[in-house]
């Protein structure tokens, strides 16, 4: 997050990241996409389109067509109850190969029909044109529903995920699925050092995630252990400037997190409690005809699922409307999209084009109370956003990213979101809502004097493969 990494900075705990800001660009308002979880921000990133193109609405939802549960691995209890290995399944296989729209592209797709190389390390989004089979080591086959252990998806050309696929024969990971923040840097200095680096490689670390939960936003230790392996992989070079020279460089945060509250009932939101006088689906089997409500929390942010015909959203949404910690309640009708909140009075609706024009040149028809959404509005209908950025956008995009009857809740900071068995995060830190504090990243570029034109992750795509294809030719 932006403040973090600056005091990182600015006391010389991140020598590697000053180094990159001093001698490149610097941005500390990107918007990422909503809700802001991992699967959905690295679509949105890499497909340059928010949830209603790419058509992955978040770590936890509702498949309306199947009747069931998508989870790509949220927390253990959770994921257990509802099966290891199905959510182990949506994560390595589904989530690409059914999930991930085929009406968008991916970079790694456009960057093949272009014919130039990439590389994916470390990402669970990773579609691109290259037939690949992966392997499950036999200690792990139970953990997946491939048969003898292996499946062919389609990858980049050069595809690292864990124990699924190495590019150092030898290389050791310590987690199953993906690798930790040192195999990530190994896995890339041995792209370098082979001279093997392709046209665009897309890297996680995802360790500091972890962190963050337990130990809170602040965390500068978090921040000078990526800062160590940033130094790892730019001294390959002759000297820093060197790696300048030959590389275009990005750094980027995928989502911010809200510091969460120390009181479990002042600060978890128990959706079961709030819609208790519902019959709600149980996680642990199939859902139920008799079923009315299915519910998919993403930490801050939660799908609540109507199934029951008969059942009225308007009941739904004032029992939703009576707890004050819901800072944003939304749903569709018709077009539009609809507004309310358990800690401001009226309402909001609103759809795409119309006569008001926001910072990111998109364009609305409103009507209602726009401090729900805390939107600055001038007399000539410019529209600038507060703690909510590109909130008509991402709003819009999450009610429309699947199909099915439900409604979308945002915690206020400091709440965090709980349904059976879902995991929550008191005196540390969550994720998941369209609040600035998770939905603002900085963005550190070098080796370029170009700029995204536009401070957003879904604007990155087009940055990128603008920048490729100028390298390509040069």
């Amino acid at each position: 997050m932006p403040e973090p990494l600056e005091m990182a900075v600015q006391t010389g705990r991140a020598p590697a990241l000053k180094f990159l800001i001093e001698n490149g660009s610097y941005f500390s308002n990107m918007v990422s996409s909503f809700p802001t979880m991992s699967v959905t921000i690295d679509s949105s990133l890499l497909t340059g389109t928010y949830a209603d193109k790419h058509r992955v609405p978040g770590l936890n939802w509702f498949d309306d067509s199947k009747k069931e549960i998508i989870n790509y691995g949220t927390g253990f209890r959770e994921t257990f109850r509802l099966g290891i290995r199905r959510s182990v399944h949506n994560m390595l296989y589904r989530l690409n190969n059914e999930h991930l729209s085929s009406k968008v592209t991916t970079i790694f797709e456009d960057l093949a029909s272009m014919g130039i190389p990439s590389a994916s390390i470390n990402s669970f989004v990773y579609r691109g044109n290259t037939p690949k089979r992966l392997h499950v080591p036999r200690l792990f086959s139970t953990l997946t529903r491939f048969e003898d252990g292996e499946w062919i998806t389609n990858t980049p050309p050069i595809f690292s995920l864990g124990l699924f696929s190495k590019l150092r024969p030898w290389g050791y990971t310590p987690q199953i699925a993906a690798g930790s923040d040192k195999y990530t840097t190994r896995e890339l200095q041995h792209l370098i050092r082979k001279n093997n680096l392709p046209g665009f490689t897309f890297c996680i670390f995802q360790d500091m995630d972890f962190r963050i939960h337990f130990k809170g936003p602040m965390d500068i230790k978090g921040i000078a252990k990526i800062d160590r392996e940033i130094q790892k992989i730019l001294s390959m070079y002759s000297s820093w400037k060197e790696a300048l020279n030959r590389n275009v460089w990005m750094v980027m945060g995928d989502n911010g997190h809200s510091s969460t509250g120390t009181k479990y009932r002042e600060f978890i939101i128990d959706l079961r409690k709030i819609l208790k006088e519902y019959r709600i689906a149980r996680i642990q089997r199939k859902v139920h005809e008799k079923d009315q409500l299915v519910l998919c929390v993403n930490q801050r942010m939660a799908y609540i699922y109507l199934l029951d015909k008969n059942l009225s959203m308007s009941s739904i949404i004032e029992r939703l409307k009576s707890d004050q910690r819901i800072d944003i309640i939304a749903w569709k009708e018709k077009d539009s999209v609809h507004i309310a909140s358990g800690m401001k009075e009226g309402s909001l609706h609103y759809c795409p084009t119309g006569e008001y024009t926001d910072v990111y040149n998109q364009s609305w028809r409103m009507e209602g109370n726009h401090d729900l959404l805390d939107l600055n509005v001038t007399n000539d209908k410019k529209l600038s956003y507060g703690d909510y950025p590109d909130a008509l956008a991402r709003v819009y995009s999450a009610l429309h990213s699947h199909s099915g009857r439900f409604i979308v809740v945002n915690a206020k900071p400091g709440c965090d979101f709980k349904a059976q068995s879902t995991p929550f995060h008191l005196s540390g830190a969550a994720h998941g809502s369209l609040h600035k504090q998770e939905s603002l990243v900085p963005l550190v570029i070098a080796g370029t004097t170009e700029k995204p034109t536009l401070p957003r992750h879904v604007d990155m795509k087009e940055f990128i493969l603008r920048i490729v294809s100028k390298q390509s030719k040069s």
